[in-house]
């Protein structure tokens, strides 16, 4: 059940939006069928070829959009452009619900203070903090577990696999190894996974844009009982601390700063939303296009030491994050376009990796490819992920241990994509593993 204030959360975050991009649809906007066409979902890239040979930059009724690599950069880098609508002024009456529907909120994973939707000099500060304890050393140093890990759910699919039949590896597998590292950095008890699991699949559409009452309704209730439940756990690690990263960021004390107990809830919740939903479709992906490209998956064979590499190309040609937005804080020109304060743009990040000004022939899969590391998939600028790292060794590590592990492993059943938009992947993908 949900009271008023859902209701009117709902209204000005995805209701409005819903009836916008509905009418534009009706008058023709291309745009709108980004978010409303099944067949762009299931494949965006003919889309976002068609608004690159449009221009640099495509106005539509709402938004303008952007899928040239060299144009969704310089946007996402440029102070110029910020992150969460209130940096730019909205109409009372808008300005009023706005304020009206915080009451009462819970905090997610795109709620200030939020790094997602936090614009400098808050976003300096805080980010700040954090990659003092999130370093690329701290992160390699987990290598061990992550190995450890994969280890032991390849042991537990192998025995889950019934007799010749499918398996759903998405379900046993490519899910079950980032909810066990983000548990393990988080310091949550073995036992409460599970729960960390559907928590994170009921906040996952939380990214998307025009969500029906429904799909936002399960996420908030997701999102509350993630918050009631890491407030608690923060009262235990202040009282015993552990050896995880969460514990290092709730006793952080940097010259007199540390992070507010609000601070704290919006990145555990972050790192369950984007952490683990970056890397589940990380690793379904790149099972999926192994699979279909069995000349490259002999090849990682013959040479592993590419398999860094493959995870890159992986992320390009098939991003588990598509889009993002940026709004427009002061009137400004990209690529000869004039945008005025206020309006918003569209960095199709999907669509910036498969530009052929950067990558020659970009709808061919090449895990030899020497500039795949130039996409855009973890953005760029302030908001760069911060768990890129983390997604990258999971990602070689995961794909790596499985296909080791079971190298006649094949497809069994059609796969099934997800139905968010913002993140791309996949809900179920049966395979037979034959051993």
């Amino acid at each position: 059940m949900s009271g008023p204030g859902t209701l009117l959360r709902w209204t000005v975050r995805h209701g409005l939006l819903r009836l916008g991009i509905a009418a534009a649809a009706r008058r023709g906007d291309t745009q709108a069928r980004l978010f409303l066409d099944p067949v762009i979902r299931e494949n965006p890239y003919p889309f976002y070829r068609q608004v690159r040979q449009t221009g640099a930059l495509v106005r539509g009724r709402l938004m303008w959009s952007a899928t040239r690599h060299d144009v969704v950069t310089e946007v996402l880098r440029r102070d110029a452009f910020g992150v969460h609508p209130d940096t730019v002024p909205a109409p009372r009456p808008l300005a009023t619900l706005r304020r009206l529907s915080r009451r009462g909120m819970p905090i997610g994973p795109i709620d200030p203070p939020s790094m997602l939707v936090t614009d400098p000099p808050a976003h300096t500060r805080y980010r700040r903090l954090v990659v003092k304890v999130f370093t690329a050393r701290a992160i390699e140093g987990l290598r061990s577990q992550v190995e450890r890990h994969c280890a032991d759910l390849l042991d537990e699919l192998g025995r889950a696999a019934p007799h010749r039949g499918p398996v759903d590896l998405v379900a046993r597998y490519a899910s079950l190894l980032p909810v066990t590292m983000i548990a393990e950095i988080l310091g949550v008890p073995p036992q409460l996974r599970q729960r960390f699991l559907d928590w994170g699949s009921a906040m996952s559409p939380a990214l998307d844009l025009g969500l029906s009452l429904g799909q936002f309704r399960r996420v908030e209730a997701g999102i509350r009982q993630l918050n009631a439940w890491l407030r608690g756990h923060f009262a235990r690690l202040r009282a015993d601390p552990g050896d995880d990263l969460l514990s290092q960021l709730v006793l952080l004390d940097s010259d007199g700063e540390r992070l507010t107990e609000e601070e704290l809830v919006v990145l555990a919740g972050l790192l369950m939303a984007a952490g683990f939903e970056t890397t589940v479709n990380l690793l379904g992906t790149g099972t999926a296009l192994l699979l279909a490209h069995p000349e490259q998956l002999a090849l990682l064979r013959a040479e592993p030491h590419r398999w860094p590499n493959a995870v890159e190309e992986i992320l390009r040609y098939d991003s588990p994050v598509q889009t993002t937005a940026r709004y427009c804080r002061t009137d400004t020109e990209v690529a000869g376009v004039r945008l005025r304060r206020g309006e918003v743009v569209v960095p199709m990040l999907g669509g910036a990796n498969r530009d052929p000004a950067v990558f020659a022939d970009p709808d061919r899969f090449d895990v030899t490819r020497g500039n795949a590391r130039d996409h855009l998939a973890f953005s760029s600028g302030a908001h760069y992920c911060l768990g890129a790292n983390l997604a990258r060794l999971e990602g070689e590590i995961g794909l790596r241990s499985l296909f080791e592990r079971y190298p006649d492993l094949a497809l069994d059943g059609v796969p099934q994509r997800r139905p968010t938009r913002v993140l791309r992947g996949y809900d179920h993908l049966p395979v037979r593993l034959r051993p």
